[in-house]
């Protein structure tokens, strides 16, 4: 793999990006993958009304019926290709709640200058963003969420569909990379988020945990 998905979105403005999430976002050398370890302040929703939707997004590894703070996780990003020989990254994020771990998965990709992230084990929901550099960090904005069912993709309608904004930015204070996703919809509000912080690397050969 020569290139990141990222890199390719964002094309020269990806040199704007602090060198820690240069490192972070670029190309995983070949026979190698990425791996950080940190804790998140806080993960889920605290409006239990919406733990039964999300429960069953939970049994495809991409969000969780839970609020809990100060969770430990872990990052694993594994390079890769789409079907098309586009570059894409196969991420992990194994979360370690008070009820057990719980992995998160996702495959990003990029059509053009846009950031394509696909969720689940089975695949289950696409998201499409916009990718900029702000203030030497990575803004990803969503502009279009579908879910998957079987060879399916039912689009949402803008008017009802999810607001993802991630957010990346390194501390130089703290020395730690910064990270946080939230989930808003129209009307209602927040439905998901997660933020903290973790330390990032490369490292030679495949992770087995």
């Amino acid at each position: 793999m020569t290139t990141s998905p990222y890199r390719v979105a964002l094309g020269d403005a990806f040199e704007g990006l602090h060198p820690r999430l240069k490192a972070y976002f670029d190309a995983i050398p070949e026979g190698g993958h990425g791996f950080g370890r940190g804790v998140f302040d806080a993960v889920g929703t605290p409006r239990r009304w919406l733990w039964p939707a999300l429960w069953l997004l939970a049994r495809a590894h991409v969000v969780f019926p839970v609020w809990e703070h100060g969770v430990p996780f872990t990052v694993s990003n594994l390079p890769d290709t789409t079907a098309a020989g586009a570059p894409s990254v196969r991420a992990v994020r194994v979360f370690r709640f008070v009820a057990g771990r719980r992995a998160m998965v996702d495959e990003i990709a990029v059509d053009g200058h846009t950031i394509v992230d696909t969720l689940g084990r089975p695949a289950r929901v696409t998201a499409r963003f916009d990718a900029a550099v702000v203030d030497g960090g990575l803004v990803l904005t969503s502009t279009a969420v579908a879910f998957l069912v079987g060879r399916a993709r039912i689009p949402l309608p803008r008017p009802i569909a999810p607001r993802v904004v991630l957010s990346e930015r390194y501390d130089d204070d703290v020395d730690a990379q910064r990270v946080s996703i939230t989930l808003d919809l129209p009307v209602v509000g927040r439905l998901y988020e997660y933020a903290g912080t973790f330390r990032y690397g490369i490292e030679q050969g495949e992770r087995t945990a």
